[in-house]
């Protein structure tokens, strides 16, 4: 995908009259040579492993360092006893995003959409739809197509990687790429999509990366759930027709400007943020001596 604005990308299904998944579909081809049939059934594969990923989830595996895993379990069983606030779509998102992104702390196979820290995003939207017969097969892969096309916008103009940009370049993307996606999937207009990315990205703007102990566990899982669920907001308030002041690409600009600002301490490092903890340098201090 040759984009290098959200502007060029909603321009060229404009032009031609196509939809946005069409759009990015097109450019893909263009760029990869790829038949229309090879590029569409290895969307159709990245779907299918988000499913297995989530299928394959094992409440009872724990991570290397033990500080991950089951915790998708436990909002599962709160929800079911009827504990939880909000509707069955945000229980249900919640609990994706922490499986993918416990399953990526257990070293099982994930996508990395657009990074493995912030695989639980992307799939914890749409799974819960699929699985509700509200979106077919078809559907979800138009809306992967309409993420992706976001997600290379963003790695063109700014960055993918939290040790240039922070969290803000990995959650904060993956929630863009999530609201757009969303937005499409619910017959949202190109603009309704980039307005949802350029809100989803704007929230989080800043968020510093910060693992614990320089593992893609504390505080990452949790940030998962925290991307999803901005992305619905954000999906939603685009949706409604709320528009956003800034427009997608200045966002994007914006993102990549506060990553070159922030301090190499926050920036995947496990130097600073939470990282720096009286608790979180101890937990890094137990870890170092048990390995």
């Amino acid at each position: 995908m040759a984009f290098l604005s959200c502007e060029e990308m909603l321009a060229a299904a404009r032009s031609q009259k196509i939809t946005l998944a069409e759009a990015v579909l097109r450019s893909d081809l263009e760029e990869s040579r790829l038949t229309e049939a090879h590029s569409r059934a290895a969307m159709r594969h990245l779907w299918q492993v988000m499913q297995a990923t989530s299928q394959e989830y094992d409440p009872v595996q724990r991570s290397r360092s033990g500080l991950s895993g089951g915790d998708a379990a436990k909002v599962e069983q709160a929800w079911q006893q009827g504990r939880l606030l909000g509707d069955d779509y945000l229980a249900a998102v919640t609990a994706e995003a922490l499986k993918t992104a416990e399953c990526n702390a257990c070293m099982k196979r994930i996508v990395a959409a657009p990074t493995a820290g912030s695989c639980g995003v992307l799939p914890a939207v749409l799974l819960p739809l699929a699985r509700a017969g509200q979106a077919d097969e078809d559907a979800v892969c138009d809306a992967l197509y309409v993420a992706a096309g976001f997600g290379q916008v963003i790695a063109a103009r700014a960055t993918l990687a939290g040790a240039e940009g922070g969290c803000q370049a990995e959650v904060g993307a993956a929630s863009a790429m999530a609201a757009a996606a969303l937005c499409n999937l619910k017959g949202g207009t190109p603009e309704q999509c980039a307005a949802a990315a350029a809100m989803a990205l704007g929230n989080l703007l800043g968020l510093v990366c910060d693992p614990v102990a320089g593992l893609v566990e504390v505080p990452c899982i949790k940030r998962n759930v925290v991307g999803a669920v901005n992305a619905v907001s954000c999906a939603n308030m685009a949706l409604a027709g709320v528009d956003y002041a800034i427009p997608c690409d200045e966002v994007i600009d914006a993102m990549g400007r506060v990553g070159s600002l922030l301090s190499p301490d926050l920036r995947e490092t496990g130097q600073g943020g939470l990282a720096a903890t009286p608790t979180g340098v101890k937990i890094a201090r137990q870890l170092a001596q048990e390995g």
